[in-house]
């Protein structure tokens, strides 16, 4: 069982998908994450599997156990959102969501840069597809913008690992330092990171796919970009900067949104914040907690991405000035989205209390107080738009009724699963530390952090509700760091795309009309005589009738005799100096 790789059941699924029948391909939807679950509790900690390729040999899989946490909350997002699409018959959607899991699965375990660049674009690929899948004007855009700037992102991290391979030689994937083809690589890495300002495809991109893709969406780029940086970049100063960054900046647009998927969108910038915080920390446990909240965040975050989608499956809308009064319909909805929202807002019994407070232990310990209190605000902000907000707008604010439709058992299943996790990890944080890449000994139910967390929570209660007036949903359109290149878009594209179309467009047309004067210039060379002749001499037409004869070519073709006769006297010639050759050797 050590050999086999953790990503082959998914990988194989998407590939048995197209030839199985219409109704078995759910059954393989859901079957193939599970047995890639069940095969990573077969692997020891240290199972590699190796390929040679030429000079080098890849290690296409590699485990130990910051690689198998990532990996069991891979799969078992695959498994929760393969129940929740159970009702999607899109095939197209079933393999790009199977491919985009194994190849993160495939990040995760890759033991070389060859292999994870390879996993890497694929996983871009697939994602685009989930995005396509809508089949909505704004979801072409937004893939194609998604598209770009990940193949982008994927070009420089391929220049890094080229860089870094010229300097040592060696295909291993470990740590590096920031400098030389580690900027690269950084860079690369911090694309799918979504650090600002290099973050705005997230928020234009997940909301626009199909309510299954974005869970799906929600579990896999960011998280495996998580798990890079934590493996190359771990201590590095700039991540515990850019991560508090983010953890304020994603709350401060989610709080201004409108779109309840693009609120969501913003907060997975915000907590990946506080995983890239830890992974800036770079102690073990830092580490500990930026993998722990990895762990919860995939689950909550998707178990909020499923309870928004829902809502969309029902009535058609996302925009929360256009909800609300849905507390009646979509009552277990809401149920199962409070179990999200309370988790990512660090609600004790819940995952998220015990993955969020770890990192910010981490920052105490290392007497980081400035990380500490920006992290304890973002967490106000969270609860602030996810906890209160989105939920009051969407299912309570009164309003006249709105016509719902029903919702697959698939989806309230998958809800349902997601929403015992949460609280068993909550409940149970030994499950969870207990996979961590190293030890943990921090105790997060002590009567000091309980204390201070609910204050800290029923403190932000009250200020919404003493604001609620200004928080009021209102259509408006966010202007994010995106709009430096929207808004200049369409005077470079007539600067350097319409410009150059036209220059080229230009010199086409003339290279055609002088390869039509060659064409027929060639066809009857003599033709150019009497043009020739009128342009210099025009007084002849005029001494010989008053007009110019029409021109015969066949007056001014020569004998076919001419071109006999010279070919008859070359081969004479030819033939003479032959034989005058050869009496010479004799």
């Amino acid at each position: 069982m050590t050999e086999l790789m953790p990503a082959a059941p998914l990988l194989i699924g998407a590939l048995l998908l197209p030839i199985l029948p219409r109704r078995l391909r759910p059954v393989l939807f859901v079957l193939a994450p599970a047995l890639g679950f069940g095969l990573l509790t077969q692997l020891s900690a240290s199972a590699v599997l190796t390929w040679p390729l030429l000079n080098y040999e890849l290690m296409i899989s590699r485990v130990d156990r910051l690689s198998l946490a990532f990996g069991y909350v891979f799969t078992l997002a695959a498994f929760l959102g393969a129940i929740y699409g159970f009702h999607v018959r899109d095939l197209g959607q079933q393999v790009a969501a199977l491919l985009y899991a194994g190849a993160g699965l495939g990040v995760v375990f890759a033991g070389d840069w060859l292999t994870l660049y390879v996993f890497w674009e694929i996983m871009a690929m697939a994602s685009v597809w989930l995005i396509l899948s809508a089949r909505t004007g704004l979801s072409t855009r937004a893939a194609l913008r998604y598209l770009l700037m990940h193949l982008c992102g994927g070009a420089v991290l391929l220049a890094g690992i080229l860089w870094h391979i010229q300097d040592t030689a060696s295909l291993s994937f470990e740590p590096l330092p920031v400098s030389g083809a580690g900027w690269l690589i950084l860079l690369g890495f911090a694309v799918n990171a979504a650090i600002p300002p290099l973050h705005a495809w997230i928020a234009d991109s997940y909301p626009e796919a199909t309510p299954t893709g974005s869970v799906f969406l929600s579990a896999f780029t960011t998280k495996a970009a998580v798990y890079v940086l934590a493996r190359a970049f771990p201590g590095a100063e700039l991540l515990l900067i850019a991560g508090t960054a983010m953890a304020l900046y994603g709350v401060i647009f989610a709080v201004i949104e409108n779109d309840i998927r693009r609120i969501l969108s913003y907060h997975i910038v915000s907590q990946v914040g506080y995983m890239i915080a830890g992974i800036g920390l770079g102690t073990e446990t830092a580490l500990n907690g930026a993998t722990a909240h990895a762990f919860a965040h995939i689950l909550y975050k998707g178990l909020l991405f499923m309870a928004t989608g829902a809502v969309i499956q029902a009535t058609g809308r996302r925009r929360l000035s256009e909800l609300g009064g849905l507390n009646g319909p979509l009552r277990w909805v809401l149920v199962f989205y409070m179990f999200g929202a309370l988790s990512i807002s660090g609600l004790p019994l819940l995952s998220g209390f015990v993955s969020k407070s770890l990192v910010i232990h981490a920052a105490e310990l290392e007497h980081r107080g400035w990380v500490v209190l920006l992290l304890s605000v973002a967490s106000v902000g969270t609860f602030g738009s996810v906890g209160l907000k989105l939920p009051y707008f969407t299912w309570f604010r009164s309003r006249r009724p709105i016509k719902t439709d029903a919702i697959p058992c698939g989806m309230y299943l998958a809800m349902a699963l997601a929403s015992a996790i949460n609280l068993t990890l909550g409940l149970w944080p030994g499950l969870l530390y207990g996979v961590m890449p190293f030890t943990v000994t921090y105790q997060p139910y002590t009567a000091a952090h309980l204390l201070e967390s609910v204050e800290l929570l029923g403190f932000t209660a009250l200020a919404v509700w003493f604001f609620r007036a200004q928080m009021t949903a209102k259509t408006a359109l966010t202007l994010d760091v995106d709009w430096f290149y929207r808004h200049p878009a369409p005077s470079l594209r007539r600067w350097f795309v319409d410009a150059v179309n036209d220059l080229f467009a230009a010199a086409e047309s003339m290279v055609l009309i002088c390869v039509d004067q060659v064409t027929k210039l060639a066809a009857n060379p003599m033709a150019l005589r009497p043009r020739l002749h009128s342009y210099f001499r025009p007084e002849n037409a005029a001494e010989k009738g008053g007009s110019e004869r029409t021109y015969d070519p066949d007056r001014y073709r020569p004998a076919i005799a001419l071109p006999l006769l010279i070919t008859l006297a070359s081969f004479v010639l030819l033939l003479g100096w032959y034989l005058i050759s050869e009496i010479r050797r004799g």
